[in-house]
């Protein structure tokens, strides 16, 4: 199949595209329609799309896939680094013959594709970032003692869970030393060179309140972080402040996540 971004499949298709030691559960709607290529959230699956999906509609060529370990399909790997969530990027769209994608991330997602679409500008035609990739530095030895404490203290039960695949088949140092990772990535002298060289629009949707193990207003001191980064790119602005907190904005506020993509669509379209 030629790889371009206008090319598409007839019909939707299910199945796994294998990367490095692994192989990563996919789902592609085909069709005509821009390409769209979700990134989940740190230990999220494919399903949390579903309603933004669905508010877009059939006109869109929508791509999700559950990440290494996540989900019921996806395979466990030796590697759950975030240089290899980067890489999966890469070998769906090959793997799906789509060379030229919007992306929209969630969270952990946002931040994946934040570095994928500032890495591959030819390839990118805007992206939508949920809630994530805030260049703050909450990350220090303190706060990391605190996320191992949490995730060892969840160990006990999350066993139970992992056949629902709503809990990664991860162990809770690898989860924690992931999220470790996350926090180190996103301080501003790393994150915010990565944002001020994305070249095409990008649009925030931005969540109110706490996240997951976050502490009174941390979120959102974090979340303020946006503003030196639009006032240096002015490819980036934030789309939507929206009223639901970082864990229930893709089931609550999804309408304007999919305002955004089709904003981010018209712009990328009209630039190119």
């Amino acid at each position: 199949m030629t790889k371009n971004s206008t090319s598409s499949t007839s019909s939707k298709w299910t199945g796994m595209v294998a990367v490095d030691d692994t192989a990563l559960a996919v789902t592609d709607t085909g069709g005509p329609g821009i390409p769209v290529v979700y990134l989940n959230g740190q230990f999220a699956t494919q399903g949390y799309w579903r309603r933004v999906v669905a508010e877009l509609g059939a006109g869109w060529r929508h791509i999700t896939y559950d990440e290494r370990a996540r989900g019921k399909k996806s395979k466990r790997s030796a590697d759950y680094s975030f240089e290899a969530a980067v890489r999966d990027v890469d070998a769906v769209l090959a793997a799906r013959g789509v060379d030229r994608a919007l992306v929209v991330g969630w969270s952990y997602g946002a931040v994946v594709g934040a570095h994928w679409g500032s890495r591959n500008p030819e390839r990118v035609l805007g992206a939508v970032l949920v809630d994530g990739a805030f260049p703050y530095d909450w990350i220090d030895e303190a706060m990391e003692q605190r996320i191992r404490k949490l995730f060892r203290r969840m160990g006990w039960f999350t066993p139970l869970l992992r056949p629902t695949g709503l809990i990664p088949r991860m162990t809770a140092e690898q989860q924690a030393s992931s999220n470790i990772e996350l926090g180190r990535l996103s301080r501003e002298r790393e994150l915010g060179p990565v944002l001020d060289n994305i070249t095409v629009p990008v649009r925030y949707v931005v969540a109110s309140g706490t996240s997951f193990g976050s502490r009174g207003d941390e979120q959102e001191r974090i979340r303020t972080s946006l503003d030196a980064v639009t006032a240096r790119n002015p490819n980036i602005q934030i789309g939507a402040k929206v009223a639901s907190n970082h864990g229930a904005i893709l089931k609550k506020d999804f309408p304007a996540i999919a305002e955004a993509v089709r904003e981010v669509a018209a712009l990328g379209r009209g630039g190119r």
